[in-house]
Order: C-alpha cells, then structure tokens, then sequence
C-alpha cells in the first residue's frame, strides 16, 4: 500500500516540529550555559584582581619589616640586643 500525500506531508511536518523543538531547547541550554559560565569567568577575574591586590600589600609589607630601622628595633625588643659603643667593645676585649 502507498502512502496517501497528505499523511506523508503531515508525518513531515511533525518530524520539522520535533526538530524545530529540538533545536529550541539546545539554543536555550546553550544560553543559560554561557551565562554560568560568563559569571564564573567574571567571579575569577574578581578573585585575581584581589589576590593582586593582596600580593601588592604583603610586597609593602615585607620591604617594611625589612628595612634598617626596623630590623633594629625587634633586634632591640626581641632579643634584648643593644648597639655597640667603644666602651663596650673596649671591656669585652679586656675580658
């Protein structure tokens, strides 16, 4: 037996409408992926910009504790160490 026209035109035009659906719902998964990821990307960027900024600062931070003066005073304060004077020296030679 054929066909008759009309049921094959009909079977077609169903086959298109799954096809047009199909397609619909990859195009809107395809978009609610990009805009995951969009913000991630934009998440990440604002993480590396921060840890840049947290780097600057510890960068600030150690060329601070390590400048003469400051070596100095926790030479001081922390482990009782005085600055040398002649008289100093001149006694612990005597010794």
């Amino acid at each position: 037996m054929r066909r008759s026209r009309p049921e094959a035109v009909a079977k077609l035009n169903l086959l298109l409408v799954l096809a047009v659906l199909a397609s619909g719902l990859v195009l809107v998964h395809n978009a609610y992926e990009a805009r995951r990821l969009f913000a991630e990307r934009e998440r990440a960027k604002n993480e590396g910009q921060r840890l840049a900024a947290d780097a600057e600062r510890l960068k600030a931070e150690r060329h601070a504790q390590a400048t003469n003066l400051r070596v100095e005073q926790v030479a001081r304060e922390r482990l009782g160490m005085r600055v040398i004077s002649p008289a100093v020296v001149a006694s612990g030679a005597s010794q």
